[in-house]
């Protein structure tokens, strides 16, 4: 497991229409601020603020299709070339990182083909290097940007 400290981060929050929302840099828009868009907002920031990936080469939320389903992933961070570089899955903190986390990242994976699988539900930070499929490697620290 990875060691994350998101508690320097402050994301941009205001109440509208009785919810509580967060504002996405990325999407540019106001959100309703659940519990697993909470941690997905927190990654992004550590992910901008901390490891100073670029934000105009990271995508939310954006629509996927898997064979006859259509999904959304949660995050995907883009090299140069503008291929997956990096595939984020964010749960809600009370949602443990299981297995069960790790094969619905690689439904997107078979589709997306990114280097590094990111998990994380704001506790718990796992990231693999699946640069080579045939020994993928787990990390202890999150990659720096390199693409």
């Amino acid at each position: 497991m990875i060691s994350a400290d998101f508690s320097g981060i402050a994301l941009q929050l205001r109440r509208h229409e009785g919810k509580t929302q967060v504002y996405d840099p990325i999407r540019r828009k106001w959100i309703i601020l659940t519990p697993e868009e909470h941690v997905r907002q927190y990654l992004l920031q550590y992910l901008m603020q901390h490891l100073h990936y670029p934000a105009s080469l990271i995508a939310v939320e954006k629509q996927l299709t898997l064979g006859t389903l259509t999904k959304r992933f949660d995050i995907v961070v883009y090299n140069r070339e503008h291929k997956p570089w990096l595939l984020a899955e964010c749960k809600a903190p009370e949602v443990m990182i299981t297995e069960a986390t790790l094969n619905q990242l690689l439904q997107y994976h078979n589709t997306l083909q990114s280097r590094y699988w990111l998990l994380c539900n704001g506790h718990q930070v796992y990231c693999a290097d699946a640069g080579n499929i045939a020994a993928i490697k787990w990390l202890e620290a999150l990659p720096a940007y390199d693409g």
